[in-house]
C-alpha cells in the first residue's frame, strides 16, 4: 500500500496551497483530486482579493487581512516554484451601496468614503447618483493565471497530484487514515479534506453512533454561480473593480471584464441559464451603463462551497480515538482566492502543534451549524 505523511483531498487552490505549505516543512505530501487540479471553484472564480468587502462577515476579518498581507510573498513563492508569473490585475476597488443606501459607521471608521464627484473621476461613465461610495486599496487576479501556475507549483515543491482520483471511503485506522480512490488504496497519518463543494461526501465512515455525532459538522454545500465576461474596445476604459451587494466588474487588464454572479442553491447543476446572465449584465449597466453594449465573450458557471453561516471549516475533527488525523479546510464560499494564504498557513501551524496566527473558533468544525 502505497503512503505518504499527508495526504489531502482536493487539487483547488486551498488543496494545493496548503499541500506547498506542508511540503516546505518537508513532509510527503499528496494530494487527490477527482478531476483536474484547478478546475472547479479555483478556476471559476473572480479573483477579487476583498478583504474589506462590507459584504463579507464580520469574524471572517483576521484570517482575511492575513491573507491579504501574505499574498506578495505567496505570489513569489508560485512563480518561483512554477516559472509561471500570476501578475496583480487591479490593485483599486470602488464599493459602492444599492442605490438610496449608505454605510453605516462601522464600515466607514477604516475604509476611505469618497464623494460622487471623485467616484465619477476614478471611473468614467459611472451612473453614480443615489449610492455611497468606498475607494478601496484591493488587488484582484485572474484565476486562470493561478490555474496555469499552482500544480506544476505544487509538483516542483514535491508534492505528488493524483488527477482522476475519485475518494470512495476514509477510513480510521491505528496511527492514521486510510483513504480508497479510483487510483488506489493510501496510508497517510493525517488527511485534510480540502474537497469544496464535494466535502460532505468525503467524510471518515463511523465507527459507531457515538463518533458519528462527536463528527458531526457544518454541512457544507454547493453554492452555484453563473458569471460572464465582456470584451471592452479599449482596456483602459476600466482599470479598478466596481461593486455592489449585487453585483460585480472586475477587469483583466486587457479589456476583458468580468460580471458577477449569482447565487443559487442548485445542487450540482451546471446549467447555464442566459435569460440570469442577461440579467446580471443588465444590473452591472445600472451602476456602469458601457456594460450594456460591449460583447460577451464567455459565459459559464462554479460551485462554491457553502456553509449555513458562509464562514469557512478549518480546524480537526475526528471523532473519539482520533489523534489529530482527519481535518477540514473548507467552505469558503466566495473567498477561496483570498482566503488561501491564510489557510494553509494556519493549518501547517495547527498539524505543527503551534498556535495559528489567528484565531479560527468562528471556523470550528464541531461550531454546531446547521442548514
Amino acid at each position: 500500500m502505497a503512503s505518504a505523511d499527508i495526504v489531502i483531498g482536493g487539487g483547488g487552490i486551498i488543496g494545493l496551497s496548503t499541500a506547498i505549505e506542508l511540503a516546505g516543512t518537508g513532509l510527503r505530501v499528496r494530494v487527490l483530486e477527482r478531476g483536474r487540479a484547478m478546475a472547479e471553484a479555483s478556476w471559476a472564480a473572480a479573483g477579487m482579493l476583498a478583504a474589506e468587502d462590507p459584504e463579507n462577515p464580520e469574524e471572517l476579518s483576521p484570517l482575511a487581512g492575513l491573507s491579504r498581507d501574505l499574498y506578495p510573498n505567496y505570489l513569489r513563492r508560485i512563480e518561483h516554484l512554477s516559472g509561471h508569473c500570476v501578475p496583480v490585475r487591479t490593485r483599486n476597488a470602488l464599493q459602492a451601496t444599492r442605490r438610496g443606501g449608505s454605510f453605516h459607521c462601522s464600515e466607514t471608521a477604516t475604509r476611505r468614503p469618497i464623494s460622487i464627484e471623485s467616484a465619477r473621476e476614478k471611473v468614467g461613465s459611472l451612473a453614480a447618483e443615489g449610492r455611497s461610495f468606498l475607494w478601496l486599496e484591493e488587488w484582484s487576479l485572474d484565476p486562470r493565471d493561478l490555474c496555469a501556475a499552482l500544480p506544476p507549483a505544487a509538483a516542483n515543491a514535491g508534492v505528488i497530484i493524483d488527477e482522476k482520483a475519485e475518494i470512495r471511503s476514509v477510513r480510521w485506522k491505528p496511527g492514521g487514515i486510510e483513504i480508497e480512490s479510483s487510483s488506489g488504496t493510501l496510508s497517510a497519518g493525517i488527511f485534510v479534506n480540502c474537497c469544496g463543494a464535494w466535502a460532505a461526501g468525503v467524510m471518515p465512515e463511523a465507527r459507531d453512533e457515538q463518533a458519528r455525532e462527536a463528527a458531526a459538522q457544518p454541512i457544507v454545500e454547493p453554492r452555484k454561480g453563473q458569471m460572464l465576461t465582456i470584451r471592452l474596445e479599449d482596456p483602459q476604459e476600466l482599470a479598478c473593480v466596481v461593486r455592489t451587494p449585487e453585483i460585480y466588474l472586475v477587469p483583466r487588464g486587457d479589456g476583458r471584464v468580468v460580471i458577477g454572479a449569482t447565487v443559487e442553491r442548485a445542487g450540482f447543476d451546471r446549467e447555464i441559464d442566459h435569460a440570469s446572465l442577461d440579467r446580471l449584465r443588465m444590473q452591472a449597466a445600472e451602476i456602469w451603463p458601457p456594460a450594456a453594449q460591449a460583447p460577451v465573450v464567455e459565459r459559464w458557471t462554479g460551485l462554491r462551497p457553502g456553509t449555513a453561516d458562509d464562514l469557512p471549516v478549518i480546524g480537526p475533527a475526528g471523532g473519539p480515538g482520533d489523534d489529530g488525523n482527519y481535518w477540514l479546510a473548507t467552505g469558503h464560499f466566495r473567498n477561496g482566492i483570498l482566503l488561501a494564504p491564510a489557510t494553509a498557513a494556519v493549518l501547517a501551524q495547527m498539524i505543527r502543534g503551534e498556535s495559528p496566527a489567528v484565531s479560527l473558533e468562528a471556523f470550528a468544525p464541531d461550531r454546531g451549524v446547521s442548514r
